[in-house]
């Protein structure tokens, strides 16, 4: 199985910079094995049928990408750089890890101020990736870092455009409750109050798990062979009421729809014996062609970039050849590609 066997043709154009808005206005790409069929998110209910089960990702983003300055004495007096770190996830110890620019310019122990409340030293440095210890802590550190801190919008859309405060809304699900993740789960973006009534009103119930997705989302594949490829760790949590209420709907006859990827990684992650039980730890499962799904019914997800580890999860759910041609005509048709892109219903 090679990385070329996932490469399309992408026009630059087709990348969003922002969101549709509302949020439930964006198209939605419905897919049913060959059948595809062009809608509207706020169109969803209808595609769904009473006592489905769609499984949200909580996970809440923090305003991860801080620019600071560091100071330093010299023999021709204090000398002032600039400094910028994307925090990246915390530590056993209490520091974060982070990526810093320019790291090599930094010296450990020098002190980073990213505002009047908001500093941080740098303590260490492992496999090219700093560990900065804040001088706050708890509340006090969260409070100071929304305030100083962008969202860490994804490289496509940072390369295009800063983040702004518009971002720091529209880059955050309805439901985000845990404060954890450097990149949100995209799928999720498209709803909003009124979708979520109108799917209550349709009979379909929803599930909430937890996965702090990582800046490794984006890492490329290097590898040719891609089943080689090692996915990085990220945190999640599926509680007892969650693996409850998933196993409950198996048993009723009911579809299990995770809305994004991140939260289908996690639930077949909880479900590698077979079925779904409650689970917490760091998963690197690698989904791709091949892959024995154990809860995942259908999914709902944005659209990837060529040659990703996301293109190779849906291929494995819908099958590869199939995937390629319903991204044939999402292009074709003009769909808005990436993590402010539209949507797609995937149903095998």
């Amino acid at each position: 199985m090679k990385l070329s066997d996932f490469d399309f043709d992408l026009p630059e154009d087709l990348i969003a910079t922002r969101p549709a808005s509302p949020r439930s206005s964006a198209r939605l790409l419905v897919a049913r094995g060959d059948d595809l069929t062009d809608a509207r998110v706020s169109d969803l209910p209808d595609w769904l049928r009473p006592g489905d089960r769609l499984v949200l990702n909580d996970t809440r983003v923090i305003p991860a990408r801080l620019s600071g300055r560091r100071h330093r004495n010299s023999a021709q007096g204090p000398v002032s750089a600039a400094v910028e770190a994307t925090l990246l996830d915390p530590q056993a110890d209490g520091s974060w890890a982070a990526l810093l620019k320019p790291l090599k310019k930094v010296r450990v122990g020098e002190e980073i101020v990213f505002s009047d409340d908001l500093s941080a030293v740098l303590d260490r440095v492992v496999d090219g990736q700093a560990h900065l210890r804040f001088n706050l802590t708890g509340e006090d550190f969260d409070r100071a870092l929304e305030q100083a801190g962008a969202m860490p919008l994804p490289p496509y859309i940072a390369a295009k455009r800063p983040a702004d405060e518009r971002d720091k809304t529209d880059y955050q699900t309805v439901w985000a409750r845990h404060s954890g993740a450097v990149a949100a789960p995209t799928a999720s973006l498209h709803f909003d109050e009124a979708l979520l009534r109108a799917l209550a009103a349709r009979g379909v119930n929803f599930t909430y798990v937890t996965l702090h997705v990582g800046a490794g989302t984006f890492l490329p594949v290097k590898v040719e062979d891609v089943t080689t490829h090692k996915m990085h760790a990220e945190w999640g949590r599926v509680s007892a009421q969650a693996a409850a209420e998933i196993a409950a709907t198996k048993a009723a006859g009911g579809r299990v729809i995770p809305v994004g990827t991140t939260a289908l990684r996690l639930i077949e992650s909880a479900a590698r014996g077979g079925q779904i039980e409650p689970w917490e730890g760091e998963t690197d499962i690698f989904i791709y062609p091949g892959f024995e799904f154990h809860v995942t019914d259908a999914l709902m997800t944005n659209f990837h970039l060529p040659r990703s580890t996301l293109l190779m999860l849906v291929s494995a759910l819908m099958g590869k050849d199939r995937m390629l041609r319903i991204y044939d005509h999402a292009i074709a048709s003009r769909y808005r590609f990436f993590s402010y892109g539209d949507a797609s219903l995937l149903i095998p």
